[in-house]
């Protein structure tokens, strides 16, 4: 039997203040908060879509110079409004020689956001 790997699961973030991280993913973002909350060590999100790999949040010392996470979106240049007009200062949208629209943010913590769409 061969093994393989399946699909991911859940990435786990370290992040330095539990409030102002599941607020942003799920009052700015938009994500279902399936555990924890604002008040507690470790929380878990996940996007409306059931088949979406988890993402946890785990109270801690934080590390940003990692990756990034990348997000696909209904609509990029709409959420890239949203976010300027929340006070964010994300990357202007761009084409990418890949297939995507997309753009790049940080989250409160610093981690590296990606929202992108495939063109069409």
């Amino acid at each position: 039997m061969e093994l393989t790997i399946e699909r991911i699961s859940a990435v786990t973030l370290r992040v330095a203040n539990m409030m102002k991280s599941v607020r942003f993913y799920r009052d700015v973002l938009g994500m279902e908060l399936l555990y924890g909350g604002e008040e507690t060590g470790f929380s878990s999100l996940r996007t409306k879509n059931a088949q979406s790999a988890i993402l946890n949040l785990e109270q801690g010392d934080t590390v940003t110079r990692w990756g990034r996470l990348v997000f696909h979106v209904t609509n990029v240049d709409a959420l890239w409004t949203q976010l300027k007009e929340k006070g964010f200062t994300p990357e202007i949208p761009q084409d990418a020689s890949w297939g995507e629209r997309y753009f790049h943010m940080p989250d409160p913590d610093g981690h590296q956001l990606s929202f992108a769409r495939p063109l069409q």
